[in-house]
């Protein structure tokens, strides 16, 4: 179980968001961000650094929204659907960006292969999320 599934099992009062989901996209998003932060960190020791420079400015972005988003999904108390939803929305967009240019590169780098698929579940997680809260 992950600890973001055990907080919410802790957590004092109810909740309109079911546990499963909520904690599937919170592990998605730190996944996320970590896979895209060792993504650049690889990509700017690759030799065709030149060939990377669009990959890793989506890294760049995609760590930093997953990042702020986690962090705003995580408090429970009082949530706002307003505030949620764009955020879900941005890393739906930019999960899909950056999991599309890693793809591009997944032939040649390994660790593109696998910051692909971390994108790809958290655009799955959030959108999964994003209809819990409709």
């Amino acid at each position: 179980m992950s600890y973001a599934r055990q907080l919410l099992d802790t957590y004092p009062r109810n909740f309109n968001i079911d546990a499963n989901v909520l904690s599937a996209a919170i592990d998605a998003l730190n996944d996320c961000a970590q896979a895209c932060t060792a993504d650049t960190t690889a990509d700017l020791s690759e030799r065709n650094l030149d060939e990377l420079v669009k990959c890793i400015r989506l890294c760049l972005d995609c760590t930093d929204i997953c990042a702020a988003t986690v962090a705003v999904v995580s408090r429970q108390a009082e949530y706002d659907a307003n505030v949620m939803k764009p955020l879900l929305q941005s890393c739906v967009a930019i999960c899909k960006s950056c999991g599309d240019e890693c793809e591009h590169h997944a032939h040649m780098h390994v660790h593109c292969r696998v910051c692909a698929e971390a994108c790809r579940r958290c655009e799955r997680a959030c959108r999964e999320l994003l209809a819990a809260l409709n």
